[in-house]
């Protein structure tokens, strides 16, 4: 690592957030083995679990039933992301007061690189220290801070001491906090990639950053090149203060299998609306829709459409969405889902307005931008009552009827 390289990137990192917030908001389950998720008669995962709750075994993505098996006295409670969201615009907006440069990666985390605000609040130790201490304060929530002069080092640093944990990797100590560590250690070393470097003798990372560049090139491509450069504290990527969205989705599984498609549409219309109310409030279009479904077998069946015009409104994601769901066989479904990708900023000129090419016939250009400004027209204004009154405000008469699915993580 180049010796100029400053120490100015924290990662902060809220110790078991959303179980954490339900024990500050219910101080009658302090000490309780305490758990954000479905219920395990539903299908439902671990969303968050507090530390008595992990010193059972159990753990965020477990199923709820295999949690309670190794911990009978869990529990369970059903997760509030509107409170989980709310805490973290707090959150969020302490680390705004000591740098503009915050790059969210979560709620409950994001990096920041402090290199303009020594002058007014001291190196970037002294904020990491005063940012942990402002969270506990005005939010009674826990958080690890780690210091580093990268972001990979620092998010290393902020998990090392956990929970409650403050750590400092200056330059002069990478090689000393790397080398024993495991080689799972180095973001992108997956379970698949830490066998093939077993394989080769290599579990530390002291043992990866010894193999030759060029050998851990030619074994693993570009990926070898990246995790070759971590495990020698490389890291060149710089903390954004926005980080681009590249797709927007939603997707819950059943707590019992459906193989009704009018039932199943209804679910998609749901979840293309609440996707479609999202990207306009980020100021975002999509191009590019993927339905996801898993059959009752558990096998997972993806289909694809790319739109001539992006677009951020429910209808035109359904009628797509629609037409895949039609090109799937007519089987038990345990899981549906939408994504829209290839998202664009609205600012951004709409090129298929704009020139023939490779387009449809004018007469269907015409008749879609005629339904589309239709659309445009109306959907600013149920958007302004679906913030001031609740997203149950306004309801599409289709899905008077339908009950919005439970996830896997008991959410809505």
């Amino acid at each position: 690592m180049p010796t100029d390289t400053p120490l100015s990137i924290l990662h902060v990192d809220m110790d078991a957030f959303y179980a954490s917030v339900e024990l500050r908001d219910n101080p009658s389950l302090e000490g309780l083995p305490v758990c954000v998720g479905g219920p395990a008669a539903s299908r439902g995962v671990i969303a968050a679990a507090s530390y008595e709750a992990r010193r059972f075994g159990v753990h965020s993505a477990m199923a709820t039933a295999n949690a309670r098996r190794v911990c009978p006295d869990l529990v369970v409670l059903p997760p509030d992301f509107d409170k989980y969201t709310a805490v973290s615009k707090e959150i969020m907006t302490i680390f705004r007061r000591y740098t503009p440069i915050v790059e969210p990666l979560s709620l409950d985390e994001a990096f920041l690189d402090v290199a303009g605000s020594e002058r007014l609040f001291g190196d970037a130790v002294e904020i990491g220290r005063r940012i942990k201490d402002d969270i506990l304060r005005e939010t009674r929530l826990v958080a690890s801070v780690g210091v580093a002069p990268t972001k990979f080092l620092a998010k290393l640093a902020s998990d090392l001491d956990k929970p409650d944990g403050f750590r400092v990797i200056q330059r002069d100590e990478v090689r000393s906090v790397l080398d024993p560590l495991p080689v799972s250690k180095i973001y992108g070393v997956g379970p698949r990639t830490a066998k093939r470097l077993e394989a080769l003798g290599v579990k530390t990372v002291a043992q990866l950053a010894s193999l030759p560049r060029r050998d851990v090139a030619k074994r693993f491509g570009a990926s070898g090149i990246w995790i070759h450069d971590l495990a020698h504290g490389i890291d060149a990527r710089r903390v954004t203060a926005r980080r681009e969205e590249k797709s927007h989705g939603m997707e819950r599984t059943f707590a019992e299998d459906i193989t009704d498609r009018e039932e199943l549409r209804n679910y998609l219309f749901t979840f293309c609306e609440e996707v479609a109310f999202y990207l306009r409030d980020k100021g975002l279009r999509g191009k590019t829709i993927t339905l996801k479904v898993r059959f009752s077998d558990f096998k997972t069946v993806t289909r694809t459409k790319t739109l001539e015009f992006p677009t951020n409104l429910g209808p035109r994601l359904y009628a797509t969405a629609r037409e895949l769901l039609d090109k799937i066989p007519v089987r038990p479904l345990r899981l549906i889902g939408i994504q829209v990708s290839r998202l664009e900023d609205v600012r951004q000129p709409n090129q298929g307005t704009l020139f023939n090419g490779s387009m449809a016939e004018p007469s269907t250009r015409k008749d879609y931008l005629q339904q589309n400004e239709k659309l445009a027209q109306v959907t600013p204004s149920l958007d302004k009552l679906r913030k001031k009154f609740g997203k149950g405000t306004v309801v599409p008469a289709s899905l008077l009827k339908h009950k919005t699915p439970k996830g896997r993580d008991g959410s809505g």
